[in-house]
């Protein structure tokens, strides 16, 4: 194979050209909107909402949303399109009401941590915008890691819920644990007085002695990420106080 040796200036121009081909390559045109074949007054949430998955990640399940008319019923022919924060992706990102009024998109997360909203919007017989705005939840390295110290050592007891992979002990317990959502309960707790009651338990903070003491089992860091991931998936969102 002969080799060329082009100058610095030469192989710059081959580089930026190549450069433009590989990204036109890559770079797909946005498709033409589906055309409505009907109108409805409102969206609402069948089921995926405040779910959580790993920063850049594909939510576990898909956003279903359903379009209604002015009585609640079903619209069908209705166009949905979904849109939220810069490094969100819909798959898709438009579609037409099924026969009972719901769009289907999957939903693949941004690369930041925190809180993405979600906007599926329509419109009516009048062409006026309706909305609908869901959250979800990307986890960064620390959080992904205390959620599975979560799933691990505490969702056992503070989600009232059984899995398939995991029955809830919440019903057996006589002082109910709060669940980790619980923004009301938990945005009023410092991280001071949680990482005391992961380590000591609940009478450290004269709470429940059924909240058994961690401090043995896990580690410092490992009790950091568990309280990033409770100020993570807090509803409403944690703010800081300082």
């Amino acid at each position: 194979m002969t080799r060329h040796n082009l100058g610095p200036v030469k192989f710059l121009v081959v580089l930026l050209a190549t450069s433009a081909v590989t990204s036109c390559s890559h770079k797909s045109e946005s498709a033409p909107l589906p055309k409505p074949t009907a109108f409805g007054a409102a969206i609402v949430e069948s089921t995926g909402g405040k779910q959580t998955a790993q920063t850049g990640a594909r939510l576990p399940q898909p956003l279903v949303v359903q379009v209604n008319d002015e009585q609640g019923n079903a619209v069908s022919g209705a166009l949905v399109q979904f849109a939220a924060a810069l490094g969100v992706t819909f798959d898709p990102p438009s579609g037409l009401a099924d026969s009972g009024g719901q769009v289907t998109t999957n939903i693949s997360l941004g690369e930041r941590a925190g809180h993405y909203q979600i906007i599926a919007s329509s419109y009516d017989r009048s062409h006026k915008k309706v909305e609908l705005r869901v959250e979800e939840i990307a986890l960064g390295y620390q959080q992904t890691l205390g959620r599975h110290l979560a799933d691990q050592y505490c969702e056992r007891c503070h989600n009232p819920e059984s899995t398939v992979a995991q029955v809830s002990n919440y019903d057996n317990l006589e002082v109910k644990p709060h669940p980790f959502t619980e923004g009301e309960t938990f945005n009023q707790i410092s991280d001071a007085d949680l990482t005391a009651v992961i380590s000591h338990g609940g009478p450290a903070l004269n709470k429940s002695a059924l909240m058994p003491p961690w401090g043995n089992t896990l580690s410092k860091s490992d009790i950091q990420a568990l309280i990033s991931y409770i100020r993570a998936v807090s509803d409403p969102p944690y703010v800081p106080t300082s």
